[in-house]
């Protein structure tokens, strides 16, 4: 995406996926899970490996209940997570041999796209810090990430992240040690990565924005022994680190990894913006610092497999108090594998470019670029351009400026406010083969005017942190916006299910229930809350309220607990808001369900207008004109902003 001289306008293939969602080794005796009796076998049924992967799977000692065959327990979330000869590759390596289907056996494998597999092959790499190694070494001198004007490419990162590693192995932490990553999108987020997973590790995200509070459960409930943290945030820590089990905590600056301009972004940062509130961590080591003591460390790989943890991927917490999702190595793996068999669609009209570029606005502690910015990326050889802040528009598209993106993950809110920036609307978009929607539902008005204005179909998809994310995707080469969220992904299964568990006819809306090797093995020492979610023949239920159609479509309709319930007929904020999302006037909304006396619950909206001079009468006749009698708003508020997640999610339950 540079800048135009002219804009251009296409329709050509677009884009996918979304989000879009154990215990083991080190966990002993601090994070046993409940599960103490679990197995290595609890891995996704029969997921077939490479040989160089049979190192036993070190997960026996810590995995949670949901790690139990699945004929044992509804807490038997691993074993039951995939379907036959489910696994996980790399598109580089010569060992994935994706299997087709016989025609016909899932009514959804006659939607893919010719020639894409409906089956991931075996695993080539025996974890994620083998395919990231072998992507550095593959693609060396390319670009891997660049930030703020500053690019590293493979071989630096491999290079950093060694040192990194060797650092942290140096400070005594045993294999499976959990290390928390607590920073926005800037450079030393992958090489943190690459690093803590190198050295045997399992990476705990932080949002940067918790509280202390938030930050203090997250450290405890995952058992953290390090942390590597922005100092804009180390006053966060300041507050609770004497209240967890964190030993070593390193702590980078925004200029760290920016050469000499960066000491000038840092006196910015402290002095001009006084965006780093004062801190004190005795005993931390600043991020430049534990690379270069790494450099001279002994550097061991550690030896890892497909059944060790890879990442404790805390949920939003929307339903309670925040679970971690433990993502073991394999499941990370297959969900790589599934979306590079997924991304040849881009690619049957268009030829692929050299160098695929992404723009990586989403935070990549979250899900959904975690997968598909930063190891998807690496996989596919990629360069991302990282976006610290997204929500500063102005300097977002000034910076899209300058590159030739090909792949744009994104969600409805950041799609609508580019939408609404004058120079966003001025580049030239001729180079932007997929956009990815995901982490809530877009809405038709604004995939129409993404279209209109980048020629390039919003290709939403859906998962979750417990699915690695991605579960379903819309096709790479799509004409139209479907307005649902595509088809189950090689080797996934669908279901939609009553509140018995019955299986519902086509079109009939159920809960949403996924299973495939991308699904985590549990809930971080929750079993209880894993046998909630998971299914005795080893479904996860999602929790999201939706349908297939006879193509095997999916169209979510709305979260369970969402759904407002109007003298007994349901009514899903979703469809509210797409229809509100339609006026002139409107910016953005969000619906929600209040008390009344004589229905229940009524639907009320919370409008920001785009227009100054919009009515709660124009809204209300707008509605009356859209939708049936039960389902329109009884009461409207305007608002200057909405609030939202950190990845730009609309909060439905902060409006309650």
């Amino acid at each position: 995406m540079a800048k135009a001289t002219k804009t251009t306008t296409r329709k050509t293939a677009s884009g996918t996926a979304k989000k879009a969602t154990a215990p083991k080794a080190a966990a002993k005796a601090s994070a046993k899970p409940a599960a103490k009796a679990a197995k290595p076998k609890a891995a996704p049924a029969k997921t077939t490996a490479s040989k160089r992967s049979t190192a036993k799977p070190a997960a026996a000692k810590a995995k949670p209940a949901a790690a139990k065959a699945a004929s044992a327990k509804p807490a038997a979330a691993a074993k039951s997570a995939a379907p036959k000869k489910a696994g996980a590759t790399r598109k580089a390596s010569a060992a994935r041999k994706p299997t087709r289907a016989k025609a016909g056996s899932q009514p959804w494998h006659k939607s893919y796209p010719p020639g894409i597999a409906t089956e991931i092959g075996e695993i080539a790499d025996k974890s994620i810090a083998d395919l990231m190694v072998a992507s550095c070494k593959k693609f060396g001198s390319r670009p891997a990430f660049t930030c703020m004007g500053k690019t590293i490419t493979f071989s630096e990162l491999e290079e950093k992240s060694r040192h990194l590693a060797g650092y942290l192995q140096s400070k005594g932490l045993k294999k499976g040690a959990r290390v928390a990553l607590m920073m926005p999108n800037v450079l030393q987020y992958p090489v943190a990565l690459m690093a803590v997973l190198r050295a045997g590790y399992t990476v705990v995200n932080v949002n940067p924005l918790y509280t202390p509070r938030e930050l203090e459960h997250q450290l405890k409930d995952s058992g953290a022994e390090a942390i590597v943290i922005l100092e804009n945030f180390a006053s966060t820590l300041d507050k609770v680190v004497k209240n967890t089990d964190v030993k070593h905590v390193i702590v980078a600056a925004m200029g760290d990894m920016l050469g000499v301009k960066g000491v000038i972004v840092n006196l910015v940062v402290r002095r001009v913006k006084k965006m780093v509130p004062a801190w004190s961590l005795p005993g931390h080591v600043k991020f430049p610092q534990a690379l270069k003591e790494g450099e001279t460390a002994t550097f061991r790989p550690a030896d890892v497999g497909h059944d060790d943890i890879a990442f404790l991927q805390y949920t939003g917490g929307t339903t309670g108090v925040s679970k971690g999702a433990v993502l073991l190595h394999r499941n990370v793996l297959a969900n790589v594998a599934q979306n590079a068999i997924w991304v040849e669609g881009a690619f049957l009209e268009r030829p692929r470019p050299d160098r695929m570029v992404y723009v990586c606005a989403l935070p990549l502690y979250h899900i959904y670029a975690l997968t598909v910015n930063a190891i998807m990326g690496m996989q596919q050889g990629a360069e991302n351009i990282l976006i610290p802040n997204p929500r500063d528009i102005p300097a977002f598209v000034k910076e899209l400026g300058k590159y030739k993106v090909n792949v744009f993950p994104g969600l409805n809110t950041l799609f609508n406010a580019l939408l609404n920036n004058e120079d966003f609307r001025k580049l030239d978009f001729s180079s932007l083969y997929i956009t990815f929607g995901g982490g809530m539902a877009v809405q038709g008005a604004v995939a129409e005017r993404w279209k209109a204005l980048t020629g390039n179909v919003i290709a939403e998809g859906y998962g979750l942190s417990e699915t690695s994310p991605v579960a379903t995707a819309n096709r790479f080469d799509g004409k139209e916006f479907t307005g649902t969220i595509g088809v189950p992904m090689p080797s996934t299964e669908i279901a939609i299910r009553d509140e018995d568990g019955k299986t519902l006819p086509t079109g009939k809306v159920g809960e949403i229930l996924i299973k495939g090797p991308q699904v985590m093995a549990g809930y971080w020492n929750r079993p209880d809350e894993t046998a909630k979610v998971m299914t005795k023949d080893g479904f996860f239920k999602s929790g999201d309220m939706g349908f297939m159609d006879k193509n095997g479509y999916v169209k979510i309709v709305d979260r369970k607990k969402d759904m407002i319930l109007v003298s007994g007929f349901n009514v899903y904020p979703n469809e509210i808001e797409e229809v509100v999302a339609k006026h002139p006037g409107v910016l953005e909304v969000a619906a929600i369900g209040i008390p009344d006396t004589h229905s229940g619950e009524v639907p009320k909206l919370f409008v920001v207008k785009k227009d100054p001079a919009l009515t709660t009468e124009q809204i209300l006749d707008y509605c009356k004109e859209n939708l049936t009698g039960y389902k329109r708003p009884k009461q409207v508020e305007f608002r200057d902003e909405l609030p939202k997640t950190n990845v730009g999610k609309i909060l439905r339950r902060e409006l309650r």
